[in-house]
């Protein structure tokens, strides 16, 4: 694997402070906001000047129980080109559950949800990584991440879940060592042994990022200063093997630049006290054999069960923590909040203060059924059909805020056309 070095999730708001930054040989874009034809300024500047850009992937859904969508392929393979990547990297998560392998109403989480590490789960993730690698025109790797909420009757430890998906396929790995810290404290997961079991010689670079500790439940933030437990698993990390790439993530709440660098500093110390290892080469793999349906249909109905809990209000499935599956429930409709204002900032403008708790409490019985952007329509949709907060002026800028977004066309300048609309719109669903 070729060496990255010290590298820096890129994002808009950062954008400026990273070009700047002393020492940065790659950066990390989120795949699915990267557009390849209109690639930011500030971007096309990093790569002028040699910068390497990796593609990271939020939504395929790789440990999911159906095969990866060909759509979703194909625009990470037309970034990996477009940005000229080494590689790609992607979750060892499901982001979706329900459709037509389990005859149940398809759910979209909005979020990365971990995985049971059980045999059908296995079988199903190392064929669909298969399926993601023959599509891809660069290698893959998958990325273990951070959970609130454990499955029942798991059958593997991370680390051996992690080596055997390595073993069986030859993915490389993303390791993010704030992950094993959030586990560690959510479910006692020992760090030390996780890092252990991995085949170390798989790891393409390693992420490091932030959070906060509530009520004893480590939330991964991105969006707090990296603690200091956290270097410390970096630094064992690197007692036992050269991270090939290591970088830090931050999606918000952004410091100072002067804040970032320190970071990285204390990234590097922490690198450099681990010590070096050298990685060995692996050898080959043996052939996947396909997931049988029996086992995605298992797996898919299990996802199923536990995404509508989360997101529909359907009973806890059995031998799940309750308390925590509320706690990831209320962090899963805060994030939606959080996003829908950042894709259509005029809703929290419109409503004002009164736009989050309606927006909590729409979550709550309404399940996202597409991206974030149709939830924002069908959020306002909501409100219009007077189940939620707006009158007078509020409302009338939320009614154009709306016909100018639902339909497939421009809206007519015609006033009657308008109207008319309107009213098919409201009542017809």
């Amino acid at each position: 694997m070729a060496r990255l070095g010290t590298g820096i999730g890129w994002r808009p708001e950062i954008a400026d402070a990273v070009e700047r930054m002393p020492g940065i040989d790659w950066v990390e874009v989120v795949a699915e906001n990267t557009c390849p034809g209109h690639l930011p300024d500030s971007l096309r500047r990093l790569l002028d000047r040699g910068v390497t850009v990796v593609p990271h992937g939020v939504s395929l859904g790789l440990g999911g129980a159906d095969r990866p969508d060909a759509g979703r392929l194909a625009a990470l393979a037309e970034r990996a080109e477009a940005l000229g990547s080494p590689l790609v990297t992607e979750h060892i998560a499901f982001v979706r559950a329900g459709g037509p392998l389990t005859t149940t109403a398809r759910l979209e989480a909005g979020h990365l949800l971990p995985v049971p590490r059980t045999r059908d789960a296995l079988d199903v993730l190392c064929e669909n990584v298969r399926v993601a690698q023959d599509a891809l025109p660069v290698p893959l790797a998958v990325e273990n991440i951070a959970a609130l909420i454990s499955w029942p009757g798991e059958e593997m430890t991370e680390g051996q879940f992690l080596y055997e998906l390595a073993d069986r396929t030859g993915v490389r790995l993303l390791i993010d060592v704030a992950n094993l810290h959030t586990n560690h404290v959510n479910h006692g997961e020992d760090p030390a042994k996780a890092l252990a079991e991995l085949p170390l010689e798989a790891i393409a670079y390693v992420h490091v990022a932030g959070g906060f500790e509530r009520d004893g439940v480590w939330h991964d933030s991105h969006a707090h200063p990296v603690p200091l437990p956290v270097l410390d698993v970096l630094a064992d990390l690197a007692s036992r093997v050269s991270p090939p790439g290591v970088l830090l993530e931050r999606d918000e709440n952004f410091p100072e630049p002067d804040e970032l660098e320190r970071e990285l500093r204390a990234i590097r110390e922490a690198i450099s006290v681990g010590g070096e290892a050298f990685p060995q080469e692996r050898d080959g793999h043996p052939d996947v054999p396909a997931a049988g349906d029996a086992a995605r249909q298992r797996l898919g109905l299990a996802q199923a069960a536990l995404l509508s809990a989360l997101v529909a209000g359907t009973p806890a499935p059995e031998g799940f923590d309750r308390v925590r599956l509320g706690v990831q429930a209320r962090s899963l409709a805060a994030k939606r909040a959080d996003v829908v204002a950042k894709v259509a900032p005029e809703l929290p403008g419109i409503l004002g203060t009164a736009y989050r708790p309606a927006f909590l409490a729409y979550a709550q019985g309404h399940p996202m059924r597409g991206g974030y952007r149709q939830d924002a329509l069908d959020f306002a949709e909501h409100v219009l059909l007077g189940e939620g907060p707006g009158e007078g002026r509020a409302r009338r800028e939320l009614r154009r805020w709306w016909l100018d977004r639902s339909g497939p066309a421009p809206r007519s300048r015609s006033r009657l056309a308008r109207v008319a609309r309107v009213g098919r719109s409201l009542t017809g669903r």
